[in-house]
Protein backbone atom coordinates (compact mmCIF):
# COMPACT_ATOMS: atom_id res chain seq x y z
CA UNK A 1 0.00 0.00 0.00
CA UNK A 2 1.23 3.45 -0.72
CA UNK A 3 1.18 6.70 1.20
CA UNK A 4 -0.60 9.31 -0.86
CA UNK A 5 -0.34 12.96 0.09
CA UNK A 6 -2.73 14.73 -2.29
CA UNK A 7 -5.11 15.79 0.49
CA UNK A 8 -5.04 17.78 3.69
CA UNK A 9 -4.76 14.53 5.64
CA UNK A 10 -1.33 13.59 6.97
CA UNK A 11 0.14 10.34 5.72
CA UNK A 12 0.23 7.40 8.10
CA UNK A 13 3.28 7.16 10.32
CA UNK A 14 4.47 3.78 11.47
CA UNK A 15 7.05 4.23 14.22
CA UNK A 16 6.42 0.82 15.77
CA UNK A 17 9.05 -1.88 15.19
CA UNK A 18 8.22 -5.37 13.92
CA UNK A 19 4.97 -4.63 12.08
CA UNK A 20 3.59 -7.45 9.96
CA UNK A 21 1.18 -5.11 8.16
CA UNK A 22 1.41 -1.43 7.28
CA UNK A 23 -1.43 0.08 5.28
CA UNK A 24 -2.07 3.62 4.10
CA UNK A 25 -5.07 4.18 1.84
CA UNK A 26 -6.64 7.42 0.66
CA UNK A 27 -10.18 7.22 -0.72
CA UNK A 28 -12.69 9.74 -2.07
CA UNK A 29 -15.71 10.78 0.00
CA UNK A 30 -17.98 8.40 -1.86
CA UNK A 31 -19.99 5.58 -0.30
CA UNK A 32 -19.09 3.40 -3.30
CA UNK A 33 -15.41 3.62 -2.28
CA UNK A 34 -16.02 1.77 1.01
CA UNK A 35 -16.39 -1.84 -0.16
CA UNK A 36 -13.34 -1.95 -2.47
CA UNK A 37 -10.97 -0.57 0.17
CA UNK A 38 -12.45 -2.73 2.95
CA UNK A 39 -12.16 -5.83 0.75
CA UNK A 40 -8.52 -4.98 -0.01
CA UNK A 41 -7.63 -4.32 3.63
CA UNK A 42 -9.48 -7.37 4.94
CA UNK A 43 -7.62 -9.57 2.47
CA UNK A 44 -4.32 -8.22 3.84
CA UNK A 45 -5.51 -8.49 7.44
CA UNK A 46 -6.54 -12.13 6.98
CA UNK A 47 -3.32 -12.92 5.12
CA UNK A 48 -1.16 -11.47 7.90
CA UNK A 49 -3.27 -13.07 10.69
CA UNK A 50 -3.54 -9.72 12.48
CA UNK A 51 -6.79 -10.45 14.30
CA UNK A 52 -7.37 -14.20 13.98
CA UNK A 53 -10.96 -15.10 14.77
CA UNK A 54 -11.97 -11.43 14.93
CA UNK A 55 -12.16 -10.57 11.25
CA UNK A 56 -15.93 -9.97 11.37
CA UNK A 57 -15.56 -7.43 14.18
CA UNK A 58 -12.70 -5.63 12.44
CA UNK A 59 -14.50 -5.52 9.09
CA UNK A 60 -17.74 -4.22 10.61
CA UNK A 61 -15.95 -1.53 12.63
CA UNK A 62 -13.95 -0.51 9.55
CA UNK A 63 -17.10 -0.24 7.40
CA UNK A 64 -18.94 1.78 10.08
CA UNK A 65 -16.04 4.16 10.65
CA UNK A 66 -15.62 4.76 6.91
CA UNK A 67 -19.34 5.38 6.46
CA UNK A 68 -19.27 7.88 9.34
CA UNK A 69 -16.21 9.65 7.91
CA UNK A 70 -17.74 9.92 4.43
CA UNK A 71 -21.35 10.70 5.37
CA UNK A 72 -21.02 12.71 8.57
CA UNK A 73 -17.40 13.92 8.54
CA UNK A 74 -16.86 14.91 4.93
CA UNK A 75 -20.57 15.07 4.06
CA UNK A 76 -19.75 13.34 0.75
CA UNK A 77 -17.89 16.45 -0.41
CA UNK A 78 -16.07 15.31 -3.58
CA UNK A 79 -13.16 17.66 -2.78
CA UNK A 80 -12.45 15.84 0.50
CA UNK A 81 -10.76 12.50 1.17
CA UNK A 82 -10.68 9.85 3.88
CA UNK A 83 -7.41 8.23 4.99
CA UNK A 84 -7.19 4.75 6.47
CA UNK A 85 -4.07 3.67 8.36
CA UNK A 86 -3.63 0.04 9.36
CA UNK A 87 -0.84 -1.50 11.42
CA UNK A 88 -0.46 -4.97 12.85
CA UNK A 89 2.05 -5.94 15.50
CA UNK A 90 2.45 -9.58 16.53
CA UNK A 91 0.96 -10.18 19.96
CA UNK A 92 -0.68 -6.74 20.09
CA UNK A 93 -3.29 -7.07 17.37
CA UNK A 94 -4.35 -4.53 14.79
CA UNK A 95 -4.66 -0.77 14.96
CA UNK A 96 -6.85 1.04 12.44
CA UNK A 97 -7.05 4.82 12.17
CA UNK A 98 -9.65 6.54 9.98
CA UNK A 99 -9.23 10.28 9.31
CA UNK A 100 -11.62 12.64 7.59
CA UNK A 101 -11.43 16.29 6.55
CA UNK A 102 -14.66 17.30 8.26
CA UNK A 103 -15.27 19.72 11.12
CA UNK A 104 -15.20 17.00 13.76
CA UNK A 105 -17.64 16.28 16.56
CA UNK A 106 -17.82 15.61 20.27
CA UNK A 107 -18.31 11.86 20.78
CA UNK A 108 -19.72 12.50 24.26
CA UNK A 109 -22.68 14.26 22.63
CA UNK A 110 -23.66 11.27 20.49
CA UNK A 111 -26.90 9.90 21.97
CA UNK A 112 -27.15 6.24 22.95
CA UNK A 113 -29.11 4.22 20.38
CA UNK A 114 -30.59 2.27 23.29
CA UNK A 115 -32.54 5.16 24.84
CA UNK A 116 -35.50 7.33 23.90
CA UNK A 117 -36.88 7.78 20.41
CA UNK A 118 -33.55 7.03 18.74
CA UNK A 119 -34.12 3.34 19.55
CA UNK A 120 -36.57 3.28 16.62
CA UNK A 121 -34.22 5.09 14.23
CA UNK A 122 -32.66 3.32 11.27
CA UNK A 123 -29.41 5.28 11.82
CA UNK A 124 -27.16 6.29 14.70
CA UNK A 125 -25.68 2.96 15.74
CA UNK A 126 -22.23 3.12 14.11
CA UNK A 127 -20.20 4.44 17.02
CA UNK A 128 -22.09 2.21 19.43
CA UNK A 129 -21.26 -0.86 17.30
CA UNK A 130 -17.63 0.13 16.89
CA UNK A 131 -17.27 0.42 20.67
CA UNK A 132 -18.88 -3.01 21.15
CA UNK A 133 -16.77 -4.74 18.52
CA UNK A 134 -13.31 -3.30 19.13
CA UNK A 135 -11.12 -3.66 22.23
CA UNK A 136 -10.16 0.01 22.31
CA UNK A 137 -11.71 3.04 20.60
CA UNK A 138 -10.73 6.67 20.94
CA UNK A 139 -11.32 9.85 19.00
CA UNK A 140 -8.55 12.35 18.24
CA UNK A 141 -8.12 15.64 16.37
CA UNK A 142 -11.50 17.02 17.48
CA UNK A 143 -13.40 13.93 16.34
CA UNK A 144 -11.98 13.86 12.80
CA UNK A 145 -9.93 10.77 13.60
CA UNK A 146 -10.94 7.45 15.16
CA UNK A 147 -8.39 4.97 16.52
CA UNK A 148 -9.59 1.37 16.84
CA UNK A 149 -7.62 -1.57 18.21
CA UNK A 150 -8.44 -5.28 18.22
CA UNK A 151 -6.24 -7.98 19.74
Amino acid sequence: MNAQTDSGLPACEFNIPHLTLKGDELIPSEVDAISPVVDKLMHLIKESACAPGHEFEVETALRESLANAILHGNRQDPRKKVRICCACQPGRGILIVVRDEGKGFDPARVPSPLMGKIIYSEHGRGIYLINLLMDEVRFERGGTEIHMRKS
